[in-house]
């Protein structure tokens, strides 16, 4: 098989020394240039206002270098708490009425399946689409959508799976199906290892803390313009209301709401995971998406060719346009060979009878080999 080396070595980040990290699909490991990002921003932070000016202005660096990421405009991204939050936005937001549908899918994240729960009491049903011996069709959930579909709510890259959806596609069959039903994605699988079209989407999040190698507490969210338009705000505070300057310090009975990115914010976003995630960006970039995607998926091709050898159910889809960062097998006992692996210096994500191997920018071919040579060892 060829080669396959890391694209920043691992020396790069904490704690990889004699460790096999193939689990970024859970927490993405630390990289060592972020003690710096903390002290510059323990010194701003220490500055009063001036210093907490800088901090915003690094803000919307970040926002820019999200808005690059993804091809679309930066001003259309707002940062949310938590990739959980997107789907909450749209569901509170949208005027609902008895008899509408949401069309998703049965094998997703919670927090994609069930943002839409406090909807059925109103009359509203949530679809969820069958996959078919582990892969969710594109086709299927097209055929799912009819004139009352409001929302079409996805993973780009299922945790579960890794299956890395036809986000392009969808978006095109979904048009010629419906012109006001909202495409909804949630990226955090996606962001950071495999190319987002985030332009053809009226919703894209993603968490920081996996792929895009930052950490809890912020999460990019892009919104359409037509989404815009037909979502009502829920949530409100001094940062997306036209205060100030108008107000002064007293509350008057009207306030406008401001425009795209601040109406995402009702109060301050996490300014610390901000240049963090700033400061992942950068180095993301100066890689660039398509040598990462290509790295990531040459090294699922290895995993699955190791994993099949070995006759494990492996259930990420074979076609290489189709793969993710995670490869997927089916075990019994995910959890005790995840525990028996990290035994041996060997880091995965094992849960409900599936062991997901994630491989990103750090990893090598050694890595998978270390990893199918414990397997053999401990299986």
């Amino acid at each position: 098989m060829t080669e396959i080396q890391p694209l920043i070595h691992p020396s790069e980040f904490v704690g990889l020394d004699g460790l096999t990290h193939l689990c970024t699909g859970g927490e993405a490991p630390w990289l060592r240039e972020f003690e710096g990002v903390y002290a510059e921003f323990s010194q701003l932070k220490s500055g009063g206002l001036a210093g907490r000016e800088q901090v915003y202005q690094r803000g919307e660096a970040c926002r820019a270098s999200m808005g690059r990421l993804w091809g679309v405009t930066a001003q259309r991204i707002g940062f949310l708490p938590s990739a959980a939050e997107g789907m909450n936005w749209l569901a509170r937001g949208l005027d609902w009425r008895a008899g509408d549908n949401v069309v998703t899918d049965n094998l997703e994240f919670p927090s994609v399946a069930y943002a839409w729960r406090q909807l059925e009491a109103l009359g509203v049903e949530v679809r969820m689409v069958p996959h078919r011996d582990w892969r969710v069709h594109e086709a299927d959930l097209i055929d799912a959508v009819d004139e009352r579909t409001r929302v079409l709510a996805v993973s780009q890259v299922s945790f579960y799976t890794g299956q890395n959806l036809d986000i392009t596609g969808l978006a095109e069959g979904l048009r010629s199906h419906s012109e006001t039903c909202l495409l909804a994605v949630d990226s955090t699988h996606a962001a950071g290892v495999v190319e987002v079209p985030a332009t053809v989407t009226d919703l894209c999040v993603s968490s920081s803390y996996k792929w895009l190698l930052a950490t809890h507490g912020t999460a990019p969210c892009y919104v359409s313009e037509r989404a815009s338009s037909v979502v009502d705000d829920s949530c409100f505070g001094w940062h997306n209301l036209a205060v100030w300057p108008p107000q002064g310090a007293e509350r008057a009975p009207t306030v406008a709401v401001k425009p795209m990115p601040q109406r995402l914010e009702p109060g301050n976003p996490a300014m610390v995971v901000i240049l963090f995630l700033e400061r992942a960006l950068q180095r993301l970039h100066g890689i660039g998406t398509k040598a990462i995607q290509d790295h990531a998926w040459d090294l699922s091709e290895r995993v699955e060719s190791g994993l099949r050898a070995r006759g494990r159910m492996v259930i990420s889809p074979s076609v290489r346009g189709a793969r993710s960062g995670n490869t997927c097998f089916l075990d019994e006992d995910a959890a005790g060979l995840t525990l028996r692996l990290a035994g041996q210096n060997v880091l995965v994500w094992g849960e409900y009878g599936r062991v997901r191997v994630s491989g990103h920018l750090y990893n090598s071919d050694g890595d998978v080999d270390r990893f199918l040579e414990v397997l053999d060892e401990v299986g």
